[in-house]
Order: structure tokens, then C-alpha cells, then sequence
């Protein structure tokens, strides 16, 4: 298959040897790039002809399942339709509902065939944990060997739907992935809680809006770096010396992030969470625990800050790898003043020698123009959906409502 491809004039690409790319040409003349995914006897393609070169040119050399040619509908477990927005625009959108749906009746299936009845979904879950309930807490006693494998599948099942969309689910299921190795009874009746919440709230999808997000482009000043430290690099971001001619529109690229300090009431670790945008559609969310104990909230937000900047950096490199133009900075919006202002101010001085690292490695990339900073209040934050078990009520579901649709029985504008 390799081969063929290089015949075909396509390449992988550098940052994702899966993908491969071939220059290409719109209808209009426009220049663009035709993109092939591969896995194994899979293969998605992305372009304006797409089908003429899935038949006529991978089909001249391989069989092809003349039923599966056609615009995807199953990706990955999760259902892919075309929708018109209200502006008119017409997009994608996925949906892990029948995935949800079949994980859930599985569970209940089997519950039903276990002798005793210590075990069972709740009658209703409005959230996915107990909004009260502390895992890292429990003494309850510890399951036995075979509870214990089924409670890692199910963390497994979890932890899919979460990569499928379900963001609303991440945080809960970060945490109960923390106790994987040493599951009690009480952290296996809050995975069943998670597929109560799951039975109600199944009918969700990520709509992949291209349309361009509304910033303020105002709060996120361009600073001059020139005196400080990064004087000799300022505005010149790094860029892959062996990337592809960048074709196509681009895009505005934005995060929000937020950190819990001392999350853990046993280690006291923070926890880390962050949401990606790329114009309107989120790509990526994490919802983690963090590997070093910050004494302060500034330093948890800091450590925050630095891991959503890793991954956008890496991100960075890997859309140019694409093919696909990315200009001007990201947008990371957060919510702690004195990380603001040491990322954003040139002559600010660090005061902290422990969250050092953290400091410049921001700091260096602010310089770079890579990304800018801004205040963001904390109830226009949803990636206090990935730091902080929020009970049923307004701030939760508005945060849902923006990053999922069709949820609560209510559908986003």
C-alpha cells in the first residue's frame, strides 16, 4: 500500500505517517492538498475528489468494498453526518450516542445475570460522579480479582468515549482512572453512576463549526520583548525547516485552561485542564493530574499554563507538517491574574525559583509571538469542566452546551 501511494505521487507525512499528502487544485484553481488516512486496510480520504481518487486511482490497484465507498457515517465507533448550521455553513459533526448506548446496555446486561444484587446502576445520576464523593478517599473494601478486571474494562469503555467526544465525562473518568490498580467497592459504584448519567444523557454530538471564533483580539496586546531576556528572538517562532508549501485557508487557533490546586486531598497534586479550538470546533481536551506538588495556586496554573503551551507548540508543528497555513499566535485565555502577568508583561521578574521552568518556557514563547495570553472570568472558563466536579446546575450545563450539542434535551444555537 505504501508503495502505491508514492506511485500515486503521494507522501507521508512527517508528523503523522498515516496521513498522506499530494499537492492538489480545487474547482476554482485554488492550490490545496489531497490527504489520504490509512489504518491498515482503512482508508479515509479528504479533498474535493475525493471519491475519483479512492476509485479511480487507489481502486485501480486495490479491491474495494463497493458498500463502504460513499461519505463516512462510522468513524471509530462514533456516527459522522453533514449539518447546516444557522449561518448557512455546512460542516461534519460526531456523535458517540449509539457507542454510549451499547456500552451502557452491556453493563446493565450484565448485572442482571449476577446472583446477588450488591450491584446495580442508580436510579438516576444527574452528574456523572456524587458531586461530594472523593475516590482517593474511599476505605470501602477492595474488589477481587475479577471485579477488579471488570472495573478496568469499564474504565477502558470510559476512557473511549471521552476520545470519542464525550468531554463532559473526562474529569470523572481522569479520576477514576487514578485507581486502576486498587479499585474498592465505592470506585466501582461511581463508574456505574458515570453509565446511569450515560443512559440519560446519551443523545450528544461535536459539531466541527469552521466558522471564525469571536476574539478580542484587543485583550491579547502584542508586547514588546525587545529589552527583555528574549530580546534576540523576538516575534520569530521556530518553524520546521522541511515543511510542506502551506496551501489552503487558515485559521485562528485559542485555548482556555484552568488548573485545581491540591486537588488530591492525599498527595495534594493539582490537577490540570485545558480545551484547543481550532476557529469554533474543539480538537482536543485533557483533564490530568499533575506530576509535581505546587504549594501555591500560582504555581498550579503555571504548570497548567506550560503543559497547554507544550501541546499547542506540538500542534503547531504538526498542522504546518499538513501542508495547512498557521499564521499569527494562539489564544490561551485563563483565569489567574499573577500567571497572566508574568507571561504577558516583558519586564516582569520571577519571585518563585520552583516554578522557574514553567515561567520561561512560556515566557520564550509569548516572546515568539507562538502564543498570547489574556483574563478570562471563571464562569466564561468551561475547562472548569475538566478541574472540578461542578454539581447539576447552570454553570455545568452551560459549560456542556458549549462544547456539546443535542445534550439536556436542549439544542445550542
Amino acid at each position: 500500500m505504501r508503495s502505491c501511494m508514492r506511485h500515486l505521487h503521494f507522501q507521508p507525512c512527517l508528523a503523522d505517517p498515516d496521513v498522506w499528502i499530494r499537492p492538489g487544485k480545487k474547482s476554482n484553481g485554488q492550490d490545496c492538498y489531497d490527504y489520504v488516512l490509512l489504518y491498515t486496510d482503512d482508508a479515509l480520504v479528504v479533498g474535493e475528489n475525493a471519491e475519483r481518487i479512492l476509485r479511480s486511482e487507489i481502486g485501480k490497484y486495490f479491491e474495494l468494498k463497493e458498500e463502504s465507498i460513499g461519505e463516512p457515517k462510522i468513524y471509530l465507533g462514533g456516527h459522522v453526518r453533514k449539518v447546516q448550521l444557522e449561518n448557512g455553513v455546512e460542516c461534519w459533526a460526531f456523535s458517540s450516542s449509539q457507542y454510549v448506548q451499547a456500552a451502557v446496555k452491556n453493563v446493565e446486561e450484565y448485572l442482571s445475570k449476577r446472583a446477588d444484587d450488591r450491584w446495580k446502576l442508580p436510579g438516576r445520576a444527574e452528574t456523572p460522579i456524587q458531586t461530594s464523593y472523593r475516590p482517593e478517599l474511599d476505605v470501602s473494601p477492595e474488589l477481587n480479582a475479577t471485579e477488579s478486571s471488570y472495573y478496568q474494562s469499564l474504565v477502558g469503555v470510559l476512557r473511549w468515549m471521552v476520545e470519542l467526544g464525550r468531554i463532559d465525562i473526562c474529569l470523572e473518568v481522569s479520576m477514576m482512572s487514578s485507581h486502576l490498580a486498587m479499585p474498592r467497592e465505592g470506585h466501582l459504584g461511581q463508574i456505574f453512576h458515570i453509565f446511569t448519567y450515560l443512559r440519560k444523557f446519551h443523545n450528544t454530538e461535536i459539531v466541527y463549526d469552521p466558522s471564525d471564533p469571536c476574539i478580542e483580539t484587543g485583550n491579547f496586546e502584542r508586547k514588546d520583548w525587545t529589552s527583555s531576556e528574549f530580546g534576540h528572538i523576538s516575534g520569530e517562532e521556530e518553524l520546521p525547516p522541511n515543511m510542506p508549501e502551506p496551501r489552503g485557508l487558515g485559521f485562528i487557533m485559542s485555548a482556555k485552561v484552568d488548573a485545581d490546586h491540591a486537588a488530591d486531598t492525599v498527595s495534594r497534586r493539582s490537577r490540570t485542564g485545558f480545551f484547543v479550538y481550532l476557529n469554533c470546533l474543539p480538537i482536543y481536551w485533557l483533564s490530568k493530574k499533575q506530576t509535581s506538588v505546587e504549594s501555591s495556586s500560582f504555581g498550579s496554573e503555571f504548570v497548567a499554563m506550560k503543559q497547554c503551551c507544550e501541546y499547542l507548540r506540538g500542534l503547531r508543528y504538526k498542522l504546518r507538517m499538513m501542508g495547512i497555513p498557521c499564521e499569527g499566535p494562539a489564544y490561551i485565555a485563563g483565569n489567574n491574574q499573577s500567571v497572566l502577568a508574568n507571561t504577558t508583561v516583558p519586564d516582569s521578574m520571577l519571585k518563585k525559583k520552583s516554578q522557574s521552568i514553567c515561567y520561561h518556557f512560556v515566557r520564550e514563547g509569548a516572546a515568539r509571538d507562538e502564543w498570547r495570553t489574556s483574563y478570562v472570568s471563571t464562569h466564561d472558563n468551561e475547562a472548569d469542566l475538566l478541574t472540578k466536579v461542578l454539581p447539576a446546575g447552570a454553570k455545568r450545563h452551560g459549560f456542556v452546551r458549549r462544547v456539546l450539542h443535542h445534550i439536556f434535551g436542549v439544542t445550542v444555537e
